[in-house]
């Protein structure tokens, strides 16, 4: 038997993680920097948040997360896959709207039947999401060009930080804000020396790569890396995304990840991750339902 509970502290997001880190493989959705990322980087955005927790003998074994008014991502215990139903009561029951969507890795497929099994169909058009892995093992040079350097953001220093975050991502809207970011800087995994800014000669951070560091598994999310549209083509976004392997590696990690989006419309990124040696895997897709189903 397992005990259902809502979401109600920030310790709830440590035992999140805590599933997220004990059944990891490179083909699971979820790192545990990406529930640190999602839950906290953009300021407000918990008010939409409604998450539940199923738990057994005191140990998180399952997680549902709606982001209303009707978008689904969950964690299952691979042992409690019979959980999946209930889950899924809980989200129809929680949903505002009548089309309900639900996203899931290709590879899961006990999770898929049973959305199939509840009237949602894949999705064949719209954005997706691939698997990258790499190992840390003989990795390429950092190239910079002249007057440029990677440096550790400093400890606490969220307002610059987020700065350089918005700048980067300027071009598709950003709402990640100095408090968002502080917030992120004290919850776990994050570390000062896996969060990357590249400098100019006078001092502006003009290129970014956040990275979020398992020490249980010894893998490294790749979460997310941004440049200021100013200073693209000059190979700075992948000077700091190779940096910050060195980082994981001098942590004690093994292998680094990262989910780029890989549909034809955004796949800039994933093409830069596997020119630095990523391999990509499994993708997401997405099961929807509509309101008459």
């Amino acid at each position: 038997m397992s005990d259902r509970q809502d979401y109600g502290h920030p310790d709830d997001l440590r035992r999140m993680q805590s599933l997220a880190q004990r059944i990891w493989s490179p083909d699971q959705r979820f790192h545990i920097g990406d529930l640190a990322w999602g839950r906290y980087s953009i300021s407000g955005a918990e008010a939409a948040f409604r998450t539940s927790l199923w738990e057994q003998g005191g140990e998180v074994v399952a997680w549902a997360w709606a982001e209303l008014p009707n978008y689904l991502e969950l964690l299952v215990d691979p042992r409690r896959g019979d959980l999946v139903p209930e889950m899924l009561d809980w989200f129809e029951a929680t949903a505002d709207g009548p089309d309900l969507s639900c996203m899931v890795m290709d590879c899961d497929f006990r999770v898929q039947h049973a959305l199939r099994d509840r009237g949602y169909r894949r999705e064949r058009a719209g954005p997706f999401f691939t698997r990258h892995s790499r190992d840390l093992t003989e990795l390429p040079s950092v190239v910079l060009p002249a007057g440029f350097t990677i440096e550790p953001v400093p400890k606490g220093d969220a307002e610059r930080r987020a700065a350089a975050h918005r700048a980067g991502w300027s071009d598709f809207g950003s709402r990640v804000s100095t408090e968002s970011y502080a917030t992120l800087m004290q919850t776990y995994p994050y570390r000062s020396e896996t969060d990357l800014v590249v400098v100019t000669d006078n001092g502006e951070w003009v290129a970014s790569a956040l990275g979020w560091y398992d020490e249980v598994n010894a893998v490294g999310l790749v979460e997310p890396v941004s440049c200021d549209p100013d200073y693209r083509r000059l190979g700075l976004a992948r000077a700091v995304d190779v940096a910050l392997l060195y980082a994981f590696r001098e942590l004690g990690g093994d292998s680094a990840v990262v989910l780029p989006r890989g549909d034809e419309a955004y796949h800039a990124p994933g093409r830069l991750y596997r020119s630095i040696g990523y391999q990509p895997g499994p993708r997401t897709v997405v099961y929807a339902r509509q309101g008459d189903a």
